[in-house]
């Protein structure tokens, strides 16, 4: 099978299986395994912030980041389709005690800062007052939209505080040019993603000041998240950051000839939506061929680049896709 239905897909290498093997492990609960302490200081350092939390997953990551800027009751703004929102099973609200409020972009993806800056409530305001904005970069149901550097830092000299869903910065920052400590500089808390795209088998990491990492290592432990030998997760997560972040450009090259191929949009990064009549049967024909894409949207089909697949590969999905889509 030539599995383009997500980034998260991928299996180790490996050169990952090694690392993994070979970890240096300690108990994490009691502050003692120097390869996710390792990982933690690693991340931090790249984002320019003075400490890092490692986590299972990237919902938990987001989560924790919220509680550690908004108060039960307290308002959040953010993207009618960001992941916090549509993909994370109403967490905010039923774990943080947090207000969202969204806002409808033009298109998805889009960041029209003007009209986000009209939506801010300040303090004074008669009501419940706006206390952090989130943003998600790339934009997935933007098909990996980049939001623009420029637009970022207006947005954050308009807000109170900001975060970023950054589960495939790495992509951003890649495509954009725009490093990683140039990003961390803009946000009061970030988290970011091991398993999208880096092609670690599981981990995400909260990043912020270290009062707030301390505050979300206690809720991490409320919330089942605290594991111990999780070194040996840790050492995918170093091995990917130092193997498989630079070669994220071959992804996007890739996203891009399957684009062309098929006739849809040129991406950003690496995801490419392709818009059809049936995607359900597209979806379907395909995976009967061996090539999984995932359903998007009443007109849409998903597909992701990533590690796994190879330029063999993509010519393979390229033939099947064109063969079901009627050539």
């Amino acid at each position: 099978m030539i599995d383009l239905r997500s980034d998260t897909v991928t299996r180790p290498t490996d050169g990952m299986r090694k690392a993994i093997a070979e970890a240096e492990v300690g108990d994490d609960v009691y502050g003692e395994d120097p390869t996710v302490t390792a990982l933690e200081t690693e991340v931090a350092e790249l984002f320019g912030h003075e400490a890092a939390l490692f986590v299972p997953s990237g919902t938990m990551a987001n989560q924790l980041a919220l509680t550690t800027l908004l108060h039960p009751g307290a308002e959040l703004l953010c993207d009618a389709d960001a992941h916090i929102v549509t993909y994370e099973g109403g967490a905010a609200g039923a774990i943080g005690g947090i207000s969202t409020r969204t806002v409808v972009g033009p298109t998805p993806g889009a960041l029209d800062v003007d009209a986000w800056l009209a939506q801010v409530r300040l303090p004074g305001y008669p009501g419940l007052p706006t206390t952090a904005v989130a943003v998600e970069n790339t934009n997935m149901r933007g098909g990996g939209a980049v939001l623009p550097y420029d637009d970022l830092v207006r947005l954050r000299a308009g807000v109170p505080a900001l975060h970023c869903d950054g589960a495939r910065i790495w992509n951003a920052s890649v495509a954009s040019g725009v490093t990683f400590a140039q990003y961390g500089a803009l946000f009061d808390t970030l988290s970011v993603c091991l398993s999208k795209g880096l092609g670690a088998p599981v981990g995400s990491l909260v990043v912020s000041t270290a009062e707030r990492i301390a505050r979300a290592r206690a809720r991490r432990h409320q919330l089942g998240g605290a594991m111990r030998q999780a070194g040996i997760l840790a050492a995918a997560g170093r091995y990917a950051l130092e193997h498989h972040v630079d070669r994220l450009a071959d992804d996007h090259a890739r996203a891009a000839r399957l684009a062309e191929a098929l006739g849809a949009d040129a991406p950003p990064t690496n995801l490419v939506l392709l818009t059809v009549d049936d995607p359900a049967a597209v979806v379907t024909a395909a995976a009967e061929q061996g090539v999984l894409v995932s359903l998007f949207g009443p007109r849409t089909v998903r597909m992701i680049t990533h590690l796994d697949v190879d330029d063999e590969g993509l010519d393979q999905a390229i033939r099947v896709l064109s063969s079901v889509l009627g050539g």
